[in-house]
């Protein structure tokens, strides 16, 4: 007697449920659709090709995350990006405007508010002056606030970018912006496209790994964070740097790991089982979660464990193990792309200084960011130079949109505290190593750090010159979806800041 596979079994039941309205409505797409999955997978190679169409990364067939090289020469190996959840205030930090100083307290300009959208500001307010002194520092003379004596040690490393634009005033749209160049959700996040394209130097850990601190998620959370449109094996994976470093990494109580291997091989096997009727990408996908899951609970635990690190280097760091902080997921970072992960992103909570309360005040909550998170930044940099990792590391540092330089006054009133509102029309971003001119400065201000006075530079081409240092040209780099070829960059122009690159 015929006995039939659990899959076949599912398969007779799911059709017996289906009617001929369904079956004509959905055929044409679904039958296109498996076609197109069993043509990829029959595709499968071990190389990565650009065609005049676009670049295809062909990943081996079981195994979506293995290593490939991109189809141009790069200059870049891996990724650290800092975000500092909320938008840090460029003219308290590293836009230094001591034009603005001689304007603190007086109205603001009629033609400042024309056209514009603000968040908070209401009616005329009035002018803010930088709340810190700043001073010149190394070689490049680069202007930087008191707030941060450590990076200023480091600015002979850092590319500033100050005429940084952003298309979005509100944070969890602005987010998405930097982290997936579109508004609205369901775009991959810039992680997702570069393990997409380059895989993961390590079998054992994800190839995108996030690392969150300040004590809650950025406003629109794990899409931040999505691999969108591209197949689920390249979201990126959250870790914790306090606790076990993924929820669940351990066996439930009474399972060993014999038993979980047994497990994991019937699963293997159903999966193998769909695989061959259907077609369907999300099942190698599904395999190779399941497969990375069980050998990441060997290899993360060490990889997340900071008490290897040596007294001098957590010292330096200001590092505790155990904890929850921006200080630990710097240090990981380092132990995370040393270790072959790709694309290491940390966000950092708690920089909205609007002035609505203590927290959230240039005089109070500014300083205590500063303080939880520049250290940690100097002694990344330092670490990852002295290993000989930063020629081929790139690390970022920027936020969603920048600071107005008018005192927000929310319902049109003077508030206990001092804050400034989005601005999304110049902000600061600085990047480091691989491929870019350290100790330079790309792009002025006007004399109030409003408007880019030089140089502006968009998001879209900020996006375009991350993808060329790791070896990609943005405009050949897509995925079709939805009838389109899409692409990390959008449809509107972007080019490569040329003038940045070493």
């Amino acid at each position: 007697m015929h006995r039939e596979t659990i899959s076949q079994t599912l398969f007779r039941q799911s059709l017996l449920q289906t009617s001929r309205r369904h079956f004509l409505t959905e055929s044409a797409a679904g039958l296109g659709a498996i076609y197109l999955a069993t043509e990829g997978a029959a595709n499968a190679v071990h190389a990565s090709s650009e065609t005049p169409q676009g670049f295809a990364p062909q990943h081996e067939a079981t195994n979506p995350l293995s290593p490939l090289a991109p189809p141009k020469p790069a200059k870049v190996k891996r990724v650290i990006y800092l975000h500092m959840v909320g938008a840090p205030s460029q003219l308290e930090l590293f836009d230094y405007k001591p034009d603005l100083k001689a304007l603190d307290g007086k109205e603001c300009p009629q033609s400042f508010l024309e056209g514009k959208r603000f968040a908070f500001i209401n009616g005329t307010p009035r002018m803010l002056g930088p709340q810190y002194d700043f001073q010149q520092h190394g070689e490049s003379g680069a202007w930087v606030s008191e707030l941060m004596p450590n990076v200023a040690k480091q600015v002979d490393e850092l590319c500033f970018l100050k005429t940084v634009k952003t298309d979005q005033f509100n944070h969890g749209p602005a987010q998405l912006m930097v982290h997936t160049g579109a508004a609205p959700m369901g775009s991959p996040s810039i992680g997702s496209w570069v393990t997409y394209g380059l895989g993961s130097e390590n079998e054992d850990l994800p190839g995108f790994i996030v690392l969150l601190s300040g004590g809650r998620l950025p406003r629109v959370g794990k899409a931040l964070w999505s691999s969108g449109f591209l197949p689920s094996v390249y979201q990126g994976v959250q870790c914790r740097s306090k606790g076990d470093p993924v929820l669940n990494v351990a066996n439930p109580e009474g399972v060993s790991r014999q038993e979980r291997r047994q497990v994991l091989d019937a699963l293997a096997a159903l999966n193998q089982e769909s695989l061959k009727q259907y077609g369907d990408p999300e099942t190698v996908t599904r395999i190779a979660q399941y497969e990375m899951a069980y050998r990441m609970q060997a290899a993360a635990p060490e990889a997340m464990d900071l008490s290897r690190e040596s007294a001098e280097t957590l010292q330096a760091y200001g590092a505790e193990p155990g904890k929850e902080s921006f200080a630990n997921n710097c240090l990981l970072a380092r132990r995370l792309v040393e270790q072959g992960v790709r694309f290491v992103q940390l966000f950092d909570w708690g920089w909205d200084t609007h002035g609505s309360n203590r927290s959230e005040s240039l005089e109070h909550g500014l300083p205590d960011k500063c303080k939880q998170t520049d250290q940690p930044i100097a002694a990344l940099l330092a670490d990852l130079k002295q290993r000989g990792m930063l020629e081929d590391t790139l690390v970022v540092w920027g936020g969603e949109f920048g600071r107005t330089p008018m005192r927000e006054n929310r319902g049109g009133t003077t508030m206990a505290f001092h804050g400034r509102d989005h601005s999304p029309e110049a902000f600061t971003m600085w990047m480091a190593g691989g491929g870019v001119k350290a100790g330079m400065t790309y792009g002025e201000t006007d004399p109030v750090g409003y408007t880019a006075a030089t140089e502006s530079v968009h998001l879209r081409d900020f996006h375009a010159t991350m993808l060329h240092l790791l070896g990609f040209n943005h405009e050949t780099m897509i995925y079709p979806f939805k009838g389109l070829n899409q692409r990390l960059t959008g449809v509107k122009e972007s080019r490569v800041i040329e003038e940045i690159l070493a």
